[in-house]
């Protein structure tokens, strides 16, 4: 299960309304050994499409040196689908490389965007409930 709270998934929400039609994508660092994602780090998608995304490789390298700096890891990598349903696509699934990540995907298609999560471990897709929390207890 995924536990995150409210102030960043308004975020996430947020960054899928104002790069859409265009996927956005980023990722919630949390402290290494924890699974609660703390900071949220918006990244810009090098690919400007409205159906496939990818991390620039520069702006990759400097999020994740920095969050090894900080003791750090990719609690949630998410990204948004512009016309279809929060479900991982064919490429999502190929590009999914950690194992212990929570795949957040929020579909901007709907009045309402979805937000959901996922864990992707050797291609295969598991959705995992999303608690969403005031604060952290």
């Amino acid at each position: 299960m995924l536990t995150i709270s409210r102030e960043l998934v308004d975020a996430i929400v947020a960054h899928a309304r104002a790069d859409h039609p265009d996927e956005a994508c980023g990722v919630v660092a949390g402290p290494e050994g924890s699974d609660r994602p703390e900071r949220f780090i918006q990244m810009d998608n090098a690919e400007r499409s409205p159906t496939f995304y990818r991390f620039d490789s520069h702006e990759q390298f400097r999020v994740w040196r920095d969050m090894d700096d900080r003791d750090e890891v990719p609690v949630v990598i998410y990204h948004s689908h512009t016309a279809t349903e929060a479900y991982p696509s064919r490429t999502d699934i190929s590009y999914a490389s950690e194992p212990d990540t929570h795949y957040v995907l929020v579909s901007t298609a709907y009045d309402e965007p979805q937000f959901r999560s996922y864990r992707i471990v050797d291609g295969v897709v598991t959705e995992e409930d999303v608690k969403i929390v005031e604060a952290y207890g």
